[in-house]
């Protein structure tokens, strides 16, 4: 089991009603629990964590640095829970009070598993206690959260926006005990590399991070825009890497790290290698081009002012465009990083460099809000250096 989820959710939410209060007499009248429980609760977590939180005073209670950083965290979670469960707010009642780990662990666990018969093995739980968990969950949120389909559940638009509020609580629990190692267990990383980001940038800058952080977990997701954006936004990773939109979508924020400018490739020995490639002579080539909606297809669809030739293939997959390309006459229009090891070993050739087209702006994707825990801000600093940027000025944009 995941570390944070031997925690007290409770004691957890406990540390920043200390630190605001400055005094354990204070905080428990505020969370309505006494004194010595509080206290208790403390003490039972600085020992989990093998972290002083707190510095005891003669006259109150102040956070030290681990305290404060991991208050401050848990306020930001605090929020997301809130709004995860507002619905079933009432006077008198606050169902985060009554939210335990065990219940935000089994809902996302169903979440993400689809079926109880799937999940509840990943719990070490028994089918009747994930029931248990799960109708807990929908009690304190007030609504149906999960509904049958076939052998397996679906979640509910309220348990989509639940679970989507909850991944985003636990990302920021993560981030607050990231620093507390290591009780805090491995730190994790969770990349969404897009397809011009794993030649040169996300390799790049992993290679870069590995030797200042040994013992880290790091999880490449690799995907176009579509696959990996609700992901982003759901917590699911903690950041994306790859070509931009313009605009922005509004709940996200771009972080611009290097231009890419696209040009037409071929295999060694294609009829146009070594020739003038003059936009009759592109036009009277088969084609593969990017999946309908992507930045690549749309550049595409310019360069020859709407009016494309055939494109037989629409395909996402670098591996894919490569083995084609070498096997057919087909053009494809793609960025010479994708395919530097071919260019360099003289099995692909770029016909075409100075074209007509806008070059793509290639960075990070990141959700509206986020703070970067240390590992994460250490990653989008190499990023930088990949990418030939200043990186500390860039990087106090994430303060």
């Amino acid at each position: 089991m995941e570390p944070l989820y031997r925690l007290n959710l409770r004691h957890l939410r406990a540390v920043p009603v200390i630190a605001a209060a400055g005094g354990m007499g204070a905080a428990a009248a505020r969370i309505g629990i006494s004194q010595p429980a509080l206290a208790q609760g403390l003490a039972q977590l600085e020992a989990r964590l093998g972290t002083r939180l707190f510095d005891r005073l003669p006259h109150g209670m102040a956070a030290t640095p681990a305290g404060a950083l991991l208050a401050s965290r848990i306020s930001a979670a605090d929020e997301r829970l809130a709004a995860a469960l507002a619905r079933a707010a009432r006077r008198g009642f606050n169902p985060v009070n009554h939210l335990g780990m065990a219940q935000l662990r089994a809902f996302l666990a169903l979440a993400d598993a689809g079926s109880y018969a799937e999940a509840a093995p990943r719990l070490a739980l028994s089918g009747p206690a994930l029931h248990r968990a799960v109708a807990e969950m929908e009690r304190l949120a007030g609504t149906t959260l999960v509904e049958r389909r076939g052998r397996g559940v679906a979640l509910t638009a309220a348990g989509r926006n639940l679970a989507r509020h909850l991944r985003l609580a636990v990302a920021e629990y993560r981030a607050g005990l990231e620093g507390l190692q290591p009780a805090a267990g491995p730190v994790r990383l969770v990349i969404g590399a897009m397809p011009l980001s794993r030649a040169r940038l996300v390799p790049g800058a992993l290679a870069r991070l590995l030797p200042a952080w040994p013992g880290i977990a790091v999880d490449v997701v690799e995907g176009a825009w579509a696959d990996l954006v609700d992901r982003l936004r759901d917590g699911a990773i903690d950041l994306m890497i790859g070509a931009l939109r313009d605009p922005a979508p509004a709940d996200l924020v771009q972080w611009p790290l290097l231009d890419d400018r696209p040009a037409v490739i071929a295999r060694a020995g294609h009829q146009l290698a070594g020739r003038p490639a003059t936009a009759a002579a592109l036009a009277a080539c088969p084609w593969v081009t990017g999946r309908a909606g992507s930045p690549l297809a749309a550049q595409w669809r310019a360069l020859f002012a709407g009016a494309p030739p055939p494109a037989p293939v629409a395909c996402g997959s670098v591996m894919t465009i490569r083995e084609l390309l070498l096997a057919s006459d087909c053009l494809t229009l793609l960025s010479p990083e994708q395919v530097r090891v071919e260019l360099d070993a003289g099995l692909l050739v770029a016909i075409a460099h100075d074209l007509p087209i806008q070059p793509r702006r290639i960075g990070a994707v990141l959700r509206e809000g986020w703070r970067p825990s240390p590992v994460q801000r250490a990653f989008l600093h190499e990023l930088a250096g990949v990418a030939g940027i200043a990186a500390d000025p860039a990087l106090q944009f994430f303060e």
